[in-house]
């Protein structure tokens, strides 16, 4: 065997454990520290920009909650215009004559009607527009004449939504998204900062609830100026801003110029397939308006998101600098674009596309480096590499044939001067890699199933864990399948036969991800061409190998010739010959000093090695203690290099963490923590199974050279884990299970207060079985989907400051029942609240129109075939009443149809106003987390019933 002393890059188990594991160390540790790590903020702000002042402004806008149904909101929104007039201001105060002309819109007039399947919603917004004219803009005021469209090329608009839920503060959802607005604001303010193309800066009211607020911008007149967008979200609750989304090439081509790029197309694709469910007002700028343009978002911890843990303490300035830097780059690149393909294209009718970009691929490399490139590109790659990785290793074979050195799939030699079969051994571990790859995959798979059957969500807490006993349990069962293998049938093969059958594996995933690519156009599958790409150059290493073998037939004259020798018993078992049986052996003969020294150092040709003199001479002394042949395997691998194995490695490795490392990291992030929103948990654990195969298969052509020690540590880490991972209690103070919240009033009946709890079961009965007021007062737990909701008769809220008046007043006429007496007008006030609702029982709307909205929008139309179910109100008033007209499908004179009107009470930002909330936080136990489960908090309601009579 080879001494690792004499050659520290020989494939011996000492060089190839610890040089392997080195590399997967050197690369898993910058991964991991780049994923979590956020890169620092300056500690002084660039000019135009002021980070402590944005600071500032998060930690006041975070000063209680503020959906669009708060009183909160409103002082939001005053302090909103109130610091935009103070940095229009202080530009105007510098004196400088480089300063871009600023307009800004408090929009208290849009309104919009829309209709997406069962569901209406009539919304009046409160949106704030800031417009900074670009250099290359039109200097007439265009938006000032009804109907007129702007000249020009078009701007960029950037968007960031001021309200938050009912139940978060709203530091990442969306805080920092509208401080980056106001810093952006005055960095395009700031002299030698103007754009050449105008700057929309939309701060929208109504995000939370339908997307309202992006959805009612469309109708303002400076929703024709944009050509493409850069939207600011959040989906977590810190760490880094990743790109979500971008609609093209050319946009991501703008993210790119960001210092600390974060994000894969991967994460677009989950938004295209359903896989991610929740929305953004990305959505409504790319869909609906066919603007061009880029999603970019916080998405971790999701246990954060909603609560009150969304806040400035649990978030950083550096999380902030990483969204700020970033959406100031985009924007930058965007607004200063000279070139024409972004143009809008002005159909006449006030709406603007922007032409059409091209399908991108886009992902980060360690945080610092942004690769995009378009998908025809990735497709017409990866078609030409499917074509030619096959014929270059037909043709290396075909040589190697015509050179009679083509030992694989051979397992003996026909001698015609003796006419014998000469055993060569050449199929033995040819069947060995499924066994490697199925084993140690089933292993993974079936410990998916273990722990969802036994500890579902103990991924929400301690997914690292759970990677711990994926992965330890996966190379454990590898390297074990492996040394049985090389123990009862060593081959010198086993590298070769393995990159071969990887090789064909990666080509029929290239041709799925490919098909993928170019039918749905699915750009999540880039990183199989760079796999399979590494994989192929490592497979055609492994045949070039094969030049170095002595031809088939010398070999076999050598074995046969009287004057060789055989090798020493520490060798190979050589071939002999064989009656046409490929498989038998005959007994080890002792060697003599006429045995031929085969396991000596090829030189030059086969016969260099070979001593055929009659006594050992110092040069034999020397090759025996450097033998090339390890173990018992084939006698010809005597002449193969050593260090090859080392190009390999390099080859896949590097390729395989780079790009499916992050991926691994993203999608755990991602979605570990969503099985409590009603996601299946086994989702997850079948993805970390199948995600560990893909990092680590590239070990499985060195994995049997490893030594005991590294798989005996990970065999206890895996035992270790799985216990963990079955008994551990599977939520912490920071990552809290999320319990969503409802109390319903039914007013018909003061004393009919029910309050609801909805979450995974069975800790939402538990943390129900702890409240004071669910004690003697417990009505059901119910199953909603995958998840349970349980009732109780719960404290009466305060929302209401005459609770003995009327919460809701609403009247219902038929303005005209001789000709129409399916056409109903509903006439609800609602008190202390600006949302209500109109619900039928059974989805029979046709049609609706609020009294005082705009003209429809088609592009907002999109109700089902069988008609509404429940129309949506609201209103930028408080105590507001709505006339609204409802068409109802039914043909009889007087239809019979039932339903509630009910309203909305979403101000939290008192004790006692909803004291049932209030117990809950503090009874509940700590790894316990309140969120809203409806628009509302509190939803008072009146039943009714039409044509009854």
């Amino acid at each position: 065997m080879v001494s690792s002393r004499a050659n520290p890059l020989a494939f011996t188990p000492w060089p190839v454990t610890i040089i392997v594991t080195a590399v997967y160390l050197a690369l898993v540790i910058p991964l991991l520290v780049v994923h979590h790590q956020v890169p620092a903020s300056p500690s002084t702000s660039p000019k135009g920009l002021n980070l402590t002042e944005a600071w500032s402004d998060l930690q006041t806008l975070t000063g209680g909650f503020h959906p669009y149904n708060s009183h909160r909101n409103d002082e939001v929104h005053a302090w909103l215009l109130q610091r935009i007039d103070e940095i229009k201001q202080s530009s105007l105060a510098s004196g400088d004559d480089d300063k871009p002309d600023v307009f800004v819109f408090d929009d208290l007039l849009s309104n919009l009607t829309s209709a997406d399947g069962e569901t209406g919603v009539y919304f009046e917004g409160t949106n704030i527009l800031v417009y900074i004219r670009g250099w290359e803009d039109g200097k007439e005021n265009w938006w000032e004449v009804p109907g007129q469209v702007p000249a020009g090329r078009g701007g960029v608009l950037v968007n960031a939504h001021y309200d938050s839920v009912s139940t978060g503060f709203g530091a990442t959802d969306d805080g920092m998204g509208v401080v980056t607005c106001l810093q952006l604001i005055k960095y395009f303010t700031t002299p030698g900062h103007a754009p050449r193309r105008g700057l929309v800066v939309l701060f929208n009211n109504g995000e939370e609830d339908y997307l309202n607020g992006a959805r009612v911008y469309s109708q303002h007149p400076m929703a024709n100026f944009a050509h493409t967008f850069v939207n600011l979200e959040g989906a977590g609750a810190g760490g880094r801003a990743t790109l979500f989304r971008a609609s093209d090439t050319e946009v991501a081509q703008s993210y790119a110029k960001s210092k600390y790029p974060f994000g894969s197309v991967l994460s677009s694709n989950g938004f295209d397939t359903g896989l991610i469910r929740s929305q953004t007002d990305y959505v409504v700028f790319e869909g609906m308006l066919g603007l061009r343009g880029l999603d970019v978002a916080f998405m971790e911890p999701r246990a954060r998101y909603h609560t009150d843990q969304d806040d400035a303490r649990h978030t950083s300035k550096d999380s902030l600098w990483h969204m700020l830097s970033a959406a100031m780059a985009s924007t930058n690149d965007l607004a200063s674009d000279s070139s024409d393909r972004f143009d809008s294209r002005h159909r006449g009718d006030g709406k603007v596309p922007s032409g059409s970009g091209t399908p991108a691929v886009w992902f980060d490399v360690f945080g610092s480096g942004f690769a995009v490139f378009r998908l025809h590109t990735l497709f017409a790659l990866s078609v030409t590499l499917l074509v030619i990785a096959p014929l270059v290793l037909l043709a290396t074979s075909i040589t190697l044939v015509r050179a009679d050195k083509m030992y694989l799939f051979r397992s003996s030699v026909y001698l015609e001067t003796s006419d014998e079969y000469i055993s060569l051994r050449g199929l033995r571990g040819l069947f060995r890699f499924p066994f490697l790859i199925a084993i140690p995959t089933a292993a993974t798979i079936g410990l998916a199933y273990l722990v969802t059957k036994v500890n579902p969500h103990i991924v929400h807490s301690s997914q690292y864990a759970v990677w711990s006993m994926m992965v330890s349990a996966w190379i454990f069962s590898a390297w074990f399948v492996s040394r049985v293998a090389n123990f009862a049938r060593p081959s010198a093969f086993h590298r070769v036969y393995t990159w071969t059958w990887m090789f064909v594996l990666s080509w029929v995933m290239l041709v799925a991800a490919t098909v993928f690519a170019n039918e749905d156009g699915l750009a999540g599958g880039y990183f199989v061409f760079f796999s399979f790409a590494g994989t192929f150059l490592a497979t055609w290493v492994s045949y070039l190998e094969l030049f170095s073998l002595p031809p088939k037939s010398v070999y076999a004259d050598q074995l046969t010739a009287p004057s060789s020798r055989r090798p020493s018993s520490h060798g190979s078992r050589l071939g002999t010959t064989t009656s046409n049986d490929d498989h038998e052996e005959d007994d080890e003969e002792d060697p003599t000093e006429s045995t031929s020294l085969l396991r000596g150092r090829q030189r030059t040709t086969f016969a260099n090695y070979v001593n055929v003199s009659g006594e050992p001479t110092e040069t034999d002394e020397e090759e025996e203690k450097d033998l090339i042949v390890y173990g018992q395997e084939q006698a010809w691998s005597a002449s193969m290099p050593r260090w090859t194995w080392l190009v390999q490695l390099l080859l896949t490795v590097p390729v395989t963490l780079i790009l499916i490392g992050p991926l691994a990291l993203l999608l755990t992030s991602a979605l570990h923590q969503t099985s409590q929103d009603g996601s299946s948990p086994l989702f997850v654990y079948v993805a970390i199974a199948t995600l560990t195969t893909l990092l680590f298969s590239p070990l499985l052509p060195f994995i049997h050279r490893y030594t005991y020690h590294i798989p005996i540590v990970l065999f206890l880490v895996f035992a270790g884990t799985l216990v963990y991972n079955l008994v551990a209690f599977p939520f912490s103070d920071s990552n809290r299970v999320k319990l969503y919240f409802l109390q319903e009033v039914n007013l018909a009946n003061a004393s009919a207060s029910l309050v609801s709890l909805q979450g995974v079961t069975p800790f939402v009965e538990d943390v129900v079985s702890t409240l004071p007021s669910a004690d003697g007062h417990f009505e059901s737990c119910d199953w909603v989907i995958d998840r349970v909701r349980c009732f109780w008769h719960g404290l009466a809220p305060n929302v209401v400051p005459n609770p003995e008046e009327d919460w809701i007043s609403f009247n219902i006429t038929t303005p005209d029942p001789a000709t129409n007496p399916a056409h109903v007008r509903f006439t609800i006030t609602g008190q202390n609240t600006r949302a209500c609702r109109i619900k039928m029982d059974e989805p029979s709307i046709s049609n609706f129109s609020v009294a005082g909205s705009s003209e429809p929008d088609d592009r907002f139309l999109s109700p089902s075939a069988d008609g509404l179910r429940e129309i949506r109100l609201w209103s930028r008033e408080w105590d507001h009443t709505w006339t609204v007209d409802v068409q109802f499908a039914s043909g009889e004179e007087k239809p019979k149809l039932s339903g509630r009107v009910s309203c909305l009470w979403s101000d939290n930002n008192r004790i006692g106003t909803i004291p049932a909330l209030d117990e809950i936080r503090q009874f509940s136990p700590a790894w316990v987390a309140v969120s809203k489960l409806s628009d509302g908090l509190v939803e008072g309601y009146r039943q009714f019933e039409i044509g009854s009579e």
